[in-house]
């Protein structure tokens, strides 16, 4: 039997995002946090490098704000830009309260007897400014923050929850657009759950794994972005796909990305015969932006018909390896890759989505009561181009905000009642999971060949025909058979896929992380893409 819940809000996705907004609300609110897969399956965990802030008397906002709008190519919305690196020492010291076990700096002893946290660098950053943990910073704050969170009484966390789609009165037939909750397939007991909440949260990732390879695990897969276009918001800048330059090349390394932090403390990238090329490239070389980075790379690659480049951080001390990145050194060690000794071979992967559902300072999207956090979001802080570090400080300082404004508005919105149940009486058990297999597996190759690094009208005109074609025959098995994982996630996946297509269709111009061979000059004008849903402003 399906169930109904009631909560004040409904939190979908249990990353870095969706539990800082948890955690920041009162206490007296009932709050479901629901994750699709186990708790800690979710991009925030496998994050290594750090959170970008001012914290050193060294640094200043300003400098911070100009290193983000230079590398945003000229799209990020200063405000937004401004509004996040402003919060950014305060997001830091939220987390610092909670616990997280931030690297300390002893050879910056302070004179009250504290030590000064330890910050490095990475690309695109005019200042060392990353704070981290070691190597494994995004475990060490999700492990905080969890643990935070089991000891709130009012927080229910839901593993195993897949939500499939946001109800809406819209949907309902009723007056308004408001939301009111959504259908959450239950994949322990296989039956679609009904939600009810005063609020929604959309914290559910980006959508990297509509490509080949990526460096993001399997959940990654657009959801929140699918089910806010379907319930009437708009999308925009879904054509900027940041892909890591360096993830792990091996047959077994599934997924490993290998911080970029190794290139701030020194590592170089080098040919199979041991020649730098980043310095033909930029003169920031190997500390140049990731999409000339990743450009250069898959440029080299394919001039020399090569399978992948490497990273040596060898010629520094072997205890500084380790001890700056234990993580890295462990992973490549269980592959018989001894990084104090020898180069790491990598290539580039799908890594971050730019775009994403339109939110204003307070998270807000186009329908009420719906929220975006998070790289769900598209708050104008990345522009063309995600300045490493930024994101997981976006999740903070947006989730907190958000939470501000759920806070401002309770004594307006009361929960919905009496939602409909699913309605599965039309459908029957799918005996032909091999065409989502098949379907799954079509997706991903064309997006790699035709959306990727380096893109041109034909390969788009191709995509475009192809997601189409996936788009019909995903929707008939969607009307026809009981939902899966696999076919949400698909259903949502070739959903962006065809928004990223659009977007990149409508860009006529090379800026950013969008690369075309057929307009590879900028424009004078740097405008968004901004796409409207078919109900938008009914």
């Amino acid at each position: 039997m399906s169930q109904h819940y009631q909560h004040d809000v409904l939190v979908i996705g249990s990353g870095a995002a969706g539990l800082t907004l948890a955690l920041t609300l009162p206490a007296h609110l009932r709050i479901a946090v629901l994750s699709k897969g186990n708790l800690s399956n979710g991009s925030t965990y496998w994050a290594q490098g750090g959170v970008a802030a001012v914290l050193d008397d060294t640094d200043t906002i300003e400098s911070h704000v100009e290193d983000t709008l230079n590398a945003g190519g000229g799209l990020c919305r200063e405000e937004a830009v401004r509004f996040t690196v402003e919060h950014s020492r305060e997001a830091i010291q939220w987390l610092i309260d909670q616990g997280v076990p931030f690297t300390r700096d002893d050879e910056h002893a302070r004179e009250d007897g504290g030590f000064e946290f330890h910050l490095t660098r990475e690309g695109g950053h005019s200042h060392r400014r990353i704070i981290h943990a070691a190597d494994a910073t995004g475990a060490a704050i999700f492990n905080t923050l969890l643990e935070q969170t089991k000891q709130r009484n009012n927080v229910e966390l839901l593993e195993q929850r897949v939500a499939v789609d946001l109800i809406t009165e819209r949907k309902l037939g009723l007056e308004g657009q408001r939301c009111l909750g959504a259908y959450v397939l239950n994949r322990t007991s296989g039956e679609v759950d009904t939600f009810s909440a005063r609020f929604v949260i959309l914290a559910t990732g980006g959508a990297a794994k509509v490509y080949l390879y990526t460096s993001n695990p399997d959940g990654a897969c657009g959801d929140g972005i699918a089910m806010a276009w379907r319930a009437g918001c708009r999308v925009g800048n879904l054509e900027f796909n940041q892909f890591h330059p360096t993830c792990l090349y091996h047959p077994k390394a599934k997924s490993f990305l290998v911080t970029e932090a190794l290139r701030g403390e020194g590592a170089l990238l080098k040919l199979p015969n041991g020649e730098r090329f980043m310095p033909r490239f930029d003169d920031r070389a190997e500390l140049a932006p990731r999409d000339i980075v990743a450009r250069a790379i898959d440029h080299e690659m394919k001039r020399l018909g090569i399978d992948c480049v490497f990273l040596d951080i060898s010629h520094k001390p072997a205890d500084f390896v380790k001890s700056h990145f234990p993580t890295v050194y462990e992973r490549c060690l269980d592959f018989g890759i001894d990084i104090t000794q020898e180069p790491i071979p990598v290539v580039p992967a799908a890594h971050y989505t730019c775009g994403g559902v339109l939110v204003d300072q307070n998270g807000h999207t186009d329908v009420p009561g719906l929220y975006a956090i998070g790289e769900t979001s598209f708050t104008g802080l990345h522009g063309a181009n995600r300045m490493a570090s930024n994101s997981l400080l976006e999740c903070f300082v947006y989730a907190r905000s958000a939470a501000t404004d759920i806070v401002s508005q309770l004594a307006q919105v009361q929960i919905p009642t009496a939602l409909p149940s699913w309605d599965a009486s039309q459908v029957t058990d799918s005996d032909e999971d091999v065409i989502i297999a098949h379907n799954w597996d079509e997706l991903r190759r064309f997006m790699w060949d035709y959306v990727g690094i380096v893109r041109t009208n034909k390969r788009l005109q191709r995509a475009e025909h192809r997601v189409r074609l996936l788009l019909d025959e995903i929707d008939e098995f969607y009307s026809n058979y009981k939902v899966s994982r696999d076919l949400i996630e698909l259903r949502n996946l070739a959903q962006v896929a065809e928004l990223m297509i659009r977007s990149a269709m409508q860009r006529h111009e090379s800026r950013g992380l969008h690369y075309t061979l057929d307009y590879p000059q900028q424009l004078a004008e740097a405008k968004d893409t901004i796409l409207l849903p078919p109900t938008y402003g009914d």
